[in-house]
């Protein structure tokens, strides 16, 4: 049970996430591969929206109370909205979920979110975009821990 939670709280923690989540469960504390990816995803899955909410609520303060807030989110407002009319609205959606997707450092739910502020792309579409990223996140290192257990094994 302690080996659970915590797998969802590293899940659910910025520097970890399911990236760094999923290998200490399972070779650390002994978690079965396919309960340490459910657990892991599913701590990554927590903080999306509560951060797409989050980033949103942050950015409409900043921009009432300090005007070069307010010139750089009228900025990339007034960007997103000319890419979206030149037709590049889909790569951004794209970028969205790649970050999410994508198992290194720097990449994940958390940057992800971030992103989706940068491209004002709206919270239902953006959780959405980061859920499909995360999970297959998960599955991309639970192939990549599935080959390196079997190459620790065969020596």
């Amino acid at each position: 049970m302690k080996e659970a939670l915590l797998t969802v709280l590293l899940g659910a923690s910025p520097i970890s996430e399911l990236r760094g989540a999923i290998p200490i469960a399972f070779f650390s504390w002994g978690v079965p591969l396919v309960k340490a990816a459910l657990l892991a995803t599913i701590g990554n899955l927590l903080p999306v929206v509560p951060l797409l909410v989050f980033w949103n609520w942050l950015a409409e303060r900043l921009s009432d109370h300090f005007y070069y807030f307010n010139r750089l989110f009228a900025w990339l407002s007034d960007k997103t909205q000319r890419n979206r009319a030149w037709g590049l609205g889909r790569w951004e959606s794209f970028a969205v979920f790649l970050v999410a997707a994508v198992p290194l450092p720097l990449f994940g739910a958390w940057t992800a979110t971030l992103l989706a502020l940068i491209f004002c792309i709206p919270i239902k579409k953006a959780a959405l975009l980061i859920s499909f990223g995360v999970v297959l996140s998960g599955f991309i290192v639970s192939i990549i821990i599935t080959a390196s257990s079997k190459l620790l094994t065969a020596q």
